[in-house]
């Protein structure tokens, strides 16, 4: 990592104007920013350093690398350090014009390409002696554009995951500049697949480890999944045996339908023995067959579950099944960009919402375990964004108040105290006028208590704030909220409700 051509371009304007004009890096840009407030997804810090005349910013992260943003909703690294970045832009001016350009294109069709390209420049500009001007005083060799080119696509593919830019307010993610990556499930599935091919290589310390281990369980069962073996059946006995350890789980289901799938009916028994392993596996595998079935019966029940619920291809599989991974694996910010795009992915089509049974109605599942996945990693900004939006699309007064009172929680631990406030007042409003009866009976359920609960947790979080009148008219609502508790629900809220009164009568 180096800038040394950045403080190059500090000190003397002569080149600061040849890079601005004609090769569109301008530092005198860099003070108006950039069009829209942005951050990375990752947390990471930006510096703006220069832009261009089509409105687009280049940022230096905390690496060194130069992130590009234009003015369209679209990023992407595109050098290691402001050298790189720099020598990439004077030595291919046309460099946007070759974001989908790849070394696989062989040097003939990207000399010409480049060429063209840079004939189209000269008409207007003239590039050859400032260009090298520029080389000489900053030091840049004189390199080929397919070396160029290889180098801006090796940058681009470094985008993601960590460096995703997004937009401040909204929280959704710039497209990316240029080539997307692997998906996301190979690069989950690597570490599964590397420990299949142990285990299928006989390594007794791999079969310990990867049984032991249920993560790399996990994952090892994902790549026998989208890879089936014929001689896998002693393997894959091995880990269906251990899965157990983490009663029911999706992998555990999969384990067994891949057993199933081979059709020896001296494995009934292990499948009846890991199916009453305890009272979740016994629901989650109920319907499998009993001791004394046939082999075609056997596969008849795998090929069923694996057409439902499995299947060979690994993008047909939902995004939270790699997010989860990925987040398990230690691949946090893979995780959080899977889910992120997922998101924007609804917010701009909230078709993909509808239910294939009932295509005029919306199943909103999705949006509150996306909310969920990201408490799960920390990010309280992308689960609000989440909950906003299932929030918004709900229709029964239960699920108004209950969707609304996720969303006070979420806000109050973000430290968003306006927002959660609003939250509860439309919690309250849904209870006071539900337009339906499934709320008839929430003074007698928990449900009631979790709503009296966050009434005094938001009243001292507003206390301590400083915030003393609004904290006491939160008391008062909290208060009432209680009063209408039956003594079932309200049982536990009492010291809680007391500690927020005191606290609020401390700061009056």
């Amino acid at each position: 990592m180096t800038d040394r051509a950045l403080r190059l371009l500090r000190q003397d304007r002569r080149l600061a104007e040849l890079t601005a004009f004609p090769f569109d890096f301008d530092l005198d840009r860099a003070a108006h920013g950039h069009g829209e407030e942005v951050r990375l997804a990752s947390g990471g810090p930006l510096e703006t350093v220069a832009g261009d005349d089509t409105g687009g910013t280049y940022f230096v992260c905390a690496d060194g690398s130069v992130l590009y943003a234009d003015s369209d909703g679209a990023a992407g690294i595109i050098g290691s350090s402001v050298d790189e970045a720099l020598e990439l832009m004077i030595g291919l001016p046309c460099w946007r014009d070759c974001l989908l350009l790849s070394p696989d294109d062989g040097e003939e069709k990207i000399l010409a390409y480049v060429t063209e390209t840079e004939e189209g420049i000269r008409e207007h500009y003239g590039i050859d002696e400032k260009r090298a001007e520029l080389r000489a005083a900053l030091g840049f060799p004189e390199r080929s554009p397919v070396v160029l080119v290889s180098r801006l696509r090796a940058a681009l593919l470094r985008t993601e995951p960590d460096f995703v830019l997004l937009n401040a307010d909204e929280g959704c993610a710039y497209e990316l500049l240029g080539p997307a990556g692997p998906p996301v499930w190979e690069r989950v599935l690597a570490a599964g697949r590397a420990d299949l091919a142990r285990l299928r290589d006989g390594d007794r310390t791999a079969w310990r480890a990867v049984a032991d281990d249920p993560v790399r369980r996990r994952a090892t069962l994902r790549a026998a999944q989208f890879d089936r073996g014929e001689s896998d059946l002693p393997l894959l006995r091995h880990l269906l045996r251990h899965e157990t350890r983490s009663s029911m789980t999706d992998e555990l289901r999969l384990a067994a339908v891949l057993v199933g799938l081979h059709g020896d009916t001296g494995d009934l028994p292990l499948l009846l023995d890991v199916r009453e392993t305890d009272f979740d596996t016994a629901c989650g595998l109920s319907g499998m067959p009993e001791p004394g079935s046939s082999a075609d019966e056997l596969r008849a029940w795998a090929r069923e579950l694996d057409a439902s619920m499995f299947g060979t291809d690994p993008s047909d599989e939902p995004v939270s099944t790699w997010a989860d991974l990925a987040r398990d694996q230690g691949m946090t910010e893979l995780a959080r960009v899977t889910l992120i795009r997922e998101l924007d992915s609804i917010v701009m089509d909230q078709s993909r919402l509808r239910r294939p049974d009932a295509p005029r109605a919306l199943s909103t599942a999705p949006l509150s375990g996306l909310s969920w996945d990201f408490e799960e990693l920390g990010d309280l900004t992308q689960a609000l964004r989440a909950q906003r939006l299932y929030a918004a699309l709900q229709e029964r007064a239960w699920d108004r108040a209950s969707a609304r009172h996720t969303l006070a929680r979420l806000a109050r631990e973000a430290g968003r105290l306006s927002e959660a406030v609003d939250s509860l007042t439309a919690v309250r409003e849904a209870l006071a006028t539900p337009g339906d009866d499934s709320l008839r009976h929430w003074q007698r359920v928990n449900f009631g208590r979790f709503i009296a609960e966050e009434h005094y947790r938001l009243t001292l979080a507003l206390a301590d704030a400083g915030r003393t009148e609004e904290a006491r008219a939160l008391l008062t609502a909290a208060d009432a909220v209680l009063d209408e508790l039956s003594r079932s629900a309200a049982d536990g809220v009492g010291e809680l409700a007391e500690r927020a009164a005191a606290r609020v009568r401390e700061v009056d």
